[in-house]
């Protein structure tokens, strides 16, 4: 179940409890890293859509027009939560509310769901 549009984060345990609902809302998973950090590892959804990359230095101008209509909860993460909450305010800021952050990014996704998606 996601949070609240009160809350800004999602932790690691409930995107996996949605990723493992079979009739869950189809979640859109940004990576909000640069194209170096998306080469070592990143999340991937069990489901059919795959993680997309739109990197914080270009989310200003790139993330309005990608997400502006979308109407599928969206989670972000980043390596540890900091720019992945800057991307997520961002976007409350301009309407879409059904927007979260992975609190504690890849690297806690890493130690407490998957351990086989590499930490640096």
């Amino acid at each position: 179940m996601l949070p609240s549009a009160d809350e800004y984060e999602i932790t690691p345990a409930e995107l996996q409890t949605i990723f493992a609902e079979e009739n869950n809302t189809s979640v859109r998973l940004i990576d909000c890293r640069e194209e170096d950090e998306w080469a070592i590892c990143r999340i991937e959804s069990p489901r059919e859509q795959s993680t997309e990359l739109i990197p914080l230095s270009r989310f200003a101008a790139e993330a309005p027009e990608k997400l502006g209509e979308e109407s599928r909860p969206v989670v972000i993460y980043c390596h540890h939560g900091m720019r992945s909450m800057n991307a997520t305010l961002f976007l409350r800021e301009r309407g879409i509310e059904k927007v979260w952050s992975l609190a504690g990014g890849i690297d806690l996704w890493s130690t407490q769901i998957d351990p086989s998606v590499p930490r640096y």
